[in-house]
C-alpha cells in the first residue's frame, strides 16, 4: 500500500473550480429557476497551458459532434456553445436509468494573454477540442516593469529609459 501526500492546497484549488463551474452555471440561467436542473445537466471541462509563444486551450467534448460546435474567439476570451444531445431509443420498455450529463452549454473562458484570433488552429479528435493560439505580437515583446517599494527603479521622480534616451538627455 503506497502513501499518499496531503496537499490541501491541490484540494483547494480543485474545490474552486468546481465552485467557479457551479457559479458559471447558475449565472447562465434565465429567469426560470425551472431551468437550473437543464442547465446543470452539462459543463464541460477546459485546461489552459501557456508557453512563450502560444496559449493551449483543450476542452472535453465527449459524445459531442464537431457540427454541434460553435467557436468563437476574440483577442481576450474563447467562446464555446454546443450541445450534447440524449439518444432515446423509444422501442425499449422498463426502467432506464443514466448517469450520463445531456443538453445544450456554453463556456466562455478569458484568456491570461491577448491572441492573435485570426491565427487560431483548431483540431478535435476523440472528443477532445485543442485550440492553438498564437499570442498577439505586443504580448510576446512585453516587458513589464515591478515597482519596489512604490518606487520605479530609476532614481525617484525620473521614469526609466533606454540607455540611449538617457545619455541624450543628460547632456
Amino acid at each position: 500500500m503506497a502513501l499518499t501526500r496531503f496537499e490541501p492546497f491541490r484540494e483547494m484549488v480543485s474545490m474552486q473550480r468546481q465552485m467557479n463551474r457551479l457559479l458559471d452555471q447558475m449565472m447562465s440561467i434565465p429567469g426560470d429557476p425551472e431551468s437550473f436542473n437543464s442547465a446543470m445537466a452539462f459543463m464541460p471541462a477546459a485546461e489552459i497551458n501557456e508557453t512563450e509563444d502560444t496559449v493551449k486551450l483543450r476542452m472535453e467534448l465527449p459524445g459531442i459532434e464537431a457540427r454541434d460546435l460553435d467557436v468563437k474567439v476574440t483577442a481576450n476570451a474563447v467562446a464555446i456553445v454546443g450541445e450534447r444531445k440524449q439518444e432515446i431509443n423509444q422501442e425499449e420498455k422498463g426502467i432506464r436509468h443514466s448517469e450520463f450529463r445531456y443538453g445544450s452549454f456554453q463556456r466562455v473562458i478569458p484568456l491570461p494573454v491577448r491572441v492573435q484570433n485570426d491565427q487560431v488552429k483548431a483540431e478535435f479528435q476523440n472528443g477532445i477540442l485543442c485550440l492553438t493560439l498564437p499570442k498577439a505580437e505586443e504580448e510576446k515583446k512585453r516587458v513589464v516593469t515591478i515597482s519596489l517599494n512604490g518606487e520605479a527603479q530609476g532614481q525617484r521622480g525620473q521614469q526609466l529609459q533606454p540607455s540611449s534616451q538617457r545619455k541624450q538627455t543628460q547632456s
